[in-house]
């Protein structure tokens, strides 16, 4: 039985989707972040020395990151499945954008985050942080227009891991420069699988 080690309002939410989306069995172990720091708490470091969420454990193997959870989720447990295929002319795009999600595009929104807790500190940074949200969320606004998902017709990893992406920078920044996004973050949220993941997890603020 795969375990996900659940933190509130975070990306483990994509996680559940993820098996949801594939119909795989699984159980969750919730933790829930300190009120006052709202940082992930320390029962996490039982399971991996990061003390991160999200988290899987399957069997013998403890799995961090959400991308490489995800693609191990679908490699292992689904035969390929919401992935294409290494020779599939699509395969490049969405290998990029899957890990465009955390590598580039949440890094911005992270420092607009931390220095919304510094204040007027802030304010000389707060041009840059914002021109780089702009750039970096505003890319894949552009290369999303007439599109249903962002890689092929149909659902992949690549849409629910920037799912999360575009709903975080809706909480921290506003989309109403990227209209594109707007949709389809609000598509993805009516899925029934989205929904399934939702019930099982706990309300988020990102949803």
């Amino acid at each position: 039985m795969i375990r996900v080690h659940h933190l509130n309002n975070s990306r483990s939410q994509r996680i559940l989707w993820a098996l949801e989306e594939l119909g795989l069995d699984y159980e969750i172990v919730a933790h829930q972040r300190n009120p006052e720091t709202n940082l992930a708490p320390e029962s996490l470091l039982a399971v991996h020395a990061l003390g991160k969420s999200p988290m899987i454990e399957d069997g013998k193997d403890v799995i961090v990151e959400s991308a490489a959870i995800l693609e191990y989720l679908s490699q292992r447990h689904a035969g390929g499945r919401l992935s294409p295929k290494v020779s599939s002319p699509d395969w490049p795009r969405h290998v990029q954008l899957l890990h465009y999600a955390e590598g580039s595009a949440m890094l911005p929104l992270m420092l607009r985050l931390y220095l919304g807790r510094l204040g007027a500190a802030a304010e000389p940074l707060n041009p840059r942080v914002t021109s780089e949200i702009e750039r970096y969320i505003g890319w894949f606004d552009e290369g999303f227009v007439g599109c249903d998902f962002f890689v092929g017709k149909d659902l992949t990893l690549a849409d629910i891991q920037l799912t999360f992406v575009i709903q975080a920078a809706k909480l921290l920044h506003g989309l109403d420069k990227f209209p594109n996004l707007a949709r389809f973050a609000a598509r993805m949220s009516e899925r029934p699988a989205y929904r399934r993941a939702l019930e099982r997890g706990g309300p988020s603020i990102f949803a």
